[in-house]
């Protein structure tokens, strides 16, 4: 390879460094706004929690009456929602999603249950697509900065298949933001969404409190618990999605800026073994001209 080729490369790896350090930036802003908004939801998305819980001790035996806390008999149908993002460059951050989804589809299917595939983002819905998995439910265009109403849509279709019998369980399966560098595999049950569940929910709120011992007060309802839990249970559901969509978003943004930073890393890596080739090239010619010219001299004497 000439000198020229050499210089090319290397000025074309320095436009590909100058992007991804862009992009590392770029996305460690991002994750810092989606790092303030999962803190801002925590207290609301407790308080949701707590209530439903109260309503349904206070409900009891009139919650099997709810058609969304119904169990249904037998598990013929799943619905597996897989939240990806829209656009690729974050390492492992889709492929993981996706790879789980199919494992336990799989493992579905072994037992004779039907799976039902639903996807959040672009990536999600092309892979399942490209296997020839027509989604029942896709929703991208808002991986980037999730909102609300974006979990309310999602819900109310899942609910809606749930209470219509169309699918008798529901999953999720998101990347749980723990770090910028670590990013793990969440696999939660949306639907049924059963007494022991909440509770469960709860007591996990509880322990990431900041320990203070919690007093319940004593409620009253106006109307019974039973209509005021049912009309809990909905935001319940919406408040869990639109958890998942933050979390999911801020492992992107992190998952992103780590490969953008490592490959940062590996185009510095590269232009210094490509300058290193171009020096020996340049010294090789040098060598070359240099023997050249006392090969001349000696023809001269």
């Amino acid at each position: 390879m000439s000198q020229r080729d050499v210089k090319q490369r290397i000025e074309s790896v320095k436009n590909i460094r100058k992007i991804t350090s862009a992009m590392q930036m770029v996305a460690a802003a991002r994750l810092r706004r989606a790092e303030q908004r999962i803190a801002a939801l925590r207290p609301y998305a407790g308080a949701i929690r707590r209530m439903t819980r109260q309503a349904a001790d206070a409900a009891g035996g009139e919650v099997a009456g709810n058609p969304i806390l119904h169990e249904h008999e037998k598990l013929e149908t799943a619905a597996i929602l897989l939240v990806t993002g829209d656009r690729g460059l974050a390492g492992a951050f889709n492929s993981q999603i996706i790879r789980a989804g199919l494992l336990a589809a799989a493992e579905y299917q072994a037992e004779g249950v039907k799976v039902s595939f639903y996807a959040v983002g672009r990536r999600g819905v092309s892979s399942l697509i490209f296997r020839k998995l027509d989604p029942a439910g896709r929703y991208v265009g808002f991986t980037d900065r999730p909102s609300y109403s974006d979990a309310r849509n999602i819900a109310g279709e899942l609910i809606a298949a749930y209470v219509d019998d169309d699918v008798d369980r529901v999953e999720v399966f998101y990347n749980g933001y723990v770090s910028p560098l670590t990013q793990e595999v969440r696999r939660e049950v949306l639907l049924p969404l059963q007494q022991a569940t909440v509770d469960q929910e709860i007591a996990i709120a509880e322990a990431e409190s900041d320990g203070t011992e919690v007093h319940h007060a004593l409620v009253e309802y106006e109307p019974d618990p039973a209509e005021i839990l049912q009309r809990l249970i909905p935001d319940y559901i919406e408040i869990s999605l639109y958890r998942a969509l933050l979390e999911s978003t801020a492992s992107e943004h992190g998952a992103r800026m780590t490969a953008m930073a490592s490959a940062s890393e590996n185009a510095g890596e590269v232009i210094d073994d490509l300058t290193l080739e171009m020096n020996r090239a340049r010294q090789a010619e040098i060598t070359q001209e240099i023997m050249e010219v006392v090969a001349g001299a000696e023809s001269l004497t």
